[in-house]
């Protein structure tokens, strides 16, 4: 698995750029499959934090999401490592030197490389900071 980071123009303004998970090869039947939605915002105090693909629903005057992306467990720790994981590679991918092949921030373009999405899923227990929503 990859993660693409893909920025849009005329985004929402703490909207850093939206991930994508690419599943590879070797992911068996969800080869050449890519799983969208994902957000990488900007809270009012700088941090960057992500949020699964969801739908919203009302309860009332209440407004709730329903994350796509779950956990089989049902624990908390599973989503946090995956976002983790996420910010890891978007971090990796702001810190590598462009190349003509990657260019992380274009419109659309593709930003992250297998080497370094091996790294960080080895890495994966990484805790993720504070998460509105």
């Amino acid at each position: 698995m990859r993660v693409v980071f893909v920025e849009r123009e005329s985004a929402p303004e703490r909207l850093v750029c939206e991930a994508e998970v690419v599943f590879e090869a070797e992911a068996g039947p969800l080869a050449g499959m890519k799983l969208v939605g994902f957000s990488l915002w900007r809270s009012p105090e700088g941090e960057v934090y992500v949020t699964f693909p969801s739908r919203a629903f009302g309860a009332g005057n209440e407004r709730r999401f329903f994350d796509y992306l779950r956990s089989v467990e049902g624990t908390a720790a599973d989503a946090k490592r995956v976002k983790a994981w996420i910010l890891d590679q978007f971090r990796c991918s702001r810190e590598a030197p462009e190349s003509p092949e990657r260019t992380p921030f274009e419109s659309g373009a593709r930003g992250s490389s297998r080497a370094s999405s091996r790294a960080a899923q080895e890495n994966l227990g990484e805790t993720v900071q504070g998460e509105p929503r």
